[in-house]
């Protein structure tokens, strides 16, 4: 759901796959290395499946792959069949590739250190001790040598520098078998690191598993077909039985049956579909056989954009990630400084040995190592991330999952955020009671059903005649009605506020408008050029959702607001069953813009919410904007930049509640690797510490920041 020129321009990027690209510290070396070539437009990172997308000229694409290549990385091209970046992440290498080789690592750092202690003073036993020790080393830590290497030569001072100069110092002063198992721990805890992250990575992609591979399609002759999903043409009629997922987006053509939505909206009850309703990719039939109508490519189902969507909102780095991210970047050479100062002053003023200082300054590089700190925002960002997925809340970055909690007033549109949206005709009154009722109710539906504004709907589908006649010159006005000619005469289908625009309003019409909008109705007038000629009267019910999320709100210190084209009575009504104070009725599209201006000067943070083209200027102008997803314009959900999926107002409570957990799960793993890391430091100038303690100390800390961000996927959101 990212922009049309962002998709566009990423869409004619080269993607490549970079194997040991798996969390914000790679992609961070990645960036630097990049860092002042020109000729390269854009970078986008997929973490999720290990995936670098480089737009830039022929030229530029190859010096960026060579320098990415200096940095200790290896990026293979990845095919153009695939544009989405939803593929799963496939282990291709094996048992032996991912484990076996940092299994035999430790066995062999083990056996070093067994030599080491059963053998102290045998010259044989050492130099076998030394060799096993080299082969752990080689075995667990190539990747880590390669890429620390790298970074030493250009002068960068990163994870993998600090772990390379660490080893490697202990192996030459003789502590070779605690070089290998400091090696062997750390690589074997890297591994352990990427899996948890890739859980909360796959709680997103697992999605893609919820809808079928094949679809059961009508061809020419009227047979069905069995035929891969990939292959389903836009405008193919595809059938499904009771019990199958919906293999693609659609519109019901034949059937009616229950489905249950919750794989994508979150919605806990089944939702009965009919002819003409929407269906989606991986929900489930319940109940009846259906046929639909394919109105999206398998690439572009509304499953595939929540994927795809979600992915570019882990691309883009949090607050508290960019912090984490700069701070990292002042303390790793800090520390280093701090090991060099250890080496050189502790044999003067501790009154160690030069030999006894050097163990104890690459003990401190070991235990200051940031991985634990640098690992703890994306996995908690992305657990977030995927959190609100799971609910039929799609967060479009996790900045807006950061600035969530820092809503004080929330902006609401009425129709189709706070009532159904479906609203129903419950009159048609002739202004003149002479008028032929049905000549004036053709001519309503004629203008009313090239619009698709709910209450224009419901004019169309609640007037008695089935007649309509040709409409010239047919236009939507914006926050007003609809305009067209009928048989050379021009005519409205307007609200209050445009009659009283044209001069058409008098004393005995206002008396009877103000009778349908004390009863909570939209009154919409069909005129002409000389005079009101029908009142249509429309009503619509308060979702069962509304007062609840409302109440929500208000007790988690969030103001609600109502800002509605609608009338100010009808507004009233509305707002006094949904439980909401201050109101604002008879606002254009740049009236609400204005509004929520307002609003932030009075209140500060200010979210809006709402499901149509009339309020996408407000919802960017927001601090965060919550499109209603499933009967919201695709304009509405391209300027917002939260999608609730399933409609339902209670989600808006649902997501600050979890950017609060969110917040405190992000300051919990600061403070926890921060915390340790001090602790151990301290030890490490003033005792005994050893590498043994050391590696438990930094990769202990890692994950347990890991395991504790993925505590958000397990915690419900609400009901």
């Amino acid at each position: 759901m990212a922009s049309v020129s962002s998709n566009a321009r990423m869409a004619a990027s080269k993607r490549f796959r970079i194997e040991n690209m798996d969390c914000a510290s790679e992609e961070s070396e990645i960036r630097r290395a990049l860092d002042g070539l020109s000729g390269i437009r854009g970078l986008q990172f997929n973490l999720g499946s290990r995936e670098l997308a480089i737009d830039a000229d022929e030229q530029a694409l190859l010096m960026a792959l060579n320098a990415i290549r200096k940095a200790g990385f290896k990026p293979e091209a990845v095919g153009s069949e695939d544009q989405t970046g939803t593929a799963p992440i496939t282990q291709s290498s094996g048992f032996w590739a991912s484990w076996g080789k940092l299994i035999c690592a430790l066995a062999l750092a083990m056996a070093a250190e067994g030599l080491a202690f059963a053998f102290p003073v045998s010259l044989p036993a050492k130099a076998l001790g030394m060799a096993l020790a080299a082969a752990a080393i080689a075995l667990a830590g190539f990747s880590v040598y390669g890429k620390g290497l790298s970074a030493l030569l250009q002068g960068r001072l990163n994870i993998n520098a600090l772990m390379t100069v660490a080893v490697t110092g202990a192996f030459l002063i003789g502590q070779w078998p605690e070089a290998a198992m400091v090696m062997a721990l750390y690589a074997i805890a890297e591994a352990i690191e990427a899996r948890a992250v890739d859980r909360a990575r796959g709680a997103i992609k697992s999605l893609l598993a919820l809808a079928p591979e094949e679809a059961e399609v009508r061809q020419k002759d009227g047979s069905w077909v069995r035929t891969g999903v990939k292959e389903v043409v836009v405008e193919s009629v595809v059938r499904i039985r009771p019990g199958e997922r919906v293999p693609l987006d659609g519109i019901v053509t034949l059937g009616q049956s229950a489905i249950d939505q919750s794989p994508v909206t979150g919605e806990s009850l089944p939702i009965d579909k009919t002819i003409g309703d929407e269906v989606y990719a991986g929900t489930i039939n319940q109940s009846a056989a259906l046929e639909f109508r394919v109105t999206a490519p398998a690439s572009d189902s509304t499953l595939a954009r929540i994927i795809h969507a979600v992915e570019q909102a882990q691309s883009s780095r949090a607050p508290t990630q960019r912090f984490v991210d700069r701070f990292a970047a002042i303390y790793t050479p800090a520390v280093f400084i701090l090991a060099i100062a250890v080496a050189l002053l502790t044999p003067w003023f501790m009154g160690l040995t030069w030999m006894q200082a050097v163990y104890k300054a690459l003990v401190l590089l070991v235990i200051a190592c940031p991985c634990a700190l640098v690992i703890s925002t994306p996995v908690t960002v992305v657990s977030g991330l995927a959190a609100g997925a799971r609910r039929g809340i799609l967060i479009k970055g996790g900045v807006y999952l950061e600035d969530a909690r820092k809503i004080k007033a929330v902006a609401l549109d009425k129709t189709g955020t706070i009532t159904e949206g479906k609203p129903k005709l419950v009159a048609l009154e002739a202004v003149d009671t002479n008028s032929n009722t049905t000549l004036l109710e053709g001519l309503a539906k004629s203008l009313a059903i090239r619009s698709d504004h709910p209450v224009s709907k419901a004019i169309a589908e609640g007037v008695s005649t089935t007649s309509t006649q040709d409409v010239a010159d047919f236009q939507a006005v914006a926050g007003r009605g609809v305009q067209g000619v009928i048989d050379g005469q021009p005519y409205v289908l307007a609200n209050h506020r445009w009659i009283e625009e044209r001069g058409q309003c008098s004393a005995e019409l206002e008396a009877r408008l103000a009778v349908h909008e004390q009863a909570g109705r939209t009154a919409t007038l069909l005129a002409n050029k000389e005079q009101v000629l029908a009142i249509c009267a429309v009503a619509d019910t308060i979702k069962p959702s509304s007062a609840q999320a409302v109440a929500d709100l208000k007790s988690l210190g969030v103001t609600p607001v109502m800002l509605t084209g609608d009338n100010i009575a009808t507004a009233r009504t509305v707002a006094s069953q949904a439980g909401i104070a201050e109101v604002r009725g008879n606002l254009l599209p740049e009236d609400k813009l204005q509004a929520i201006s307002e609003l932030q000067q009075r209140y500060g943070n200010t979210a809006m919410t709402g499901d149509g083209i009339n309020d996408a200027p407000a919802l960017a102008k927001a601090d965060i904007g919550f499109a209603m997803g499933g009967a919201g314009t695709h304009t509405a959900m391209e300027a917002a930049d939260v999608v609730v999926m399933n409609d339902d107002l209670r989600r808006l409570p649902e997501t600050i509640r979890l950017s609060k957990r969110t917040h405190a799960v992000l300051w919990q793993n600061i403070a926890l690797a921060l915390g340790i890391k001090v602790v151990f430091l301290v030890l490490a100038i003033f005792d005994n510490a050893s590498m043994w303690m050391a590696v438990f100390a930094d990769m202990g800390a890692s994950l347990l920041v890991v395991f504790n961000g993925l505590r958000l996927l397990k915690q419900k959101t609400g009901d």
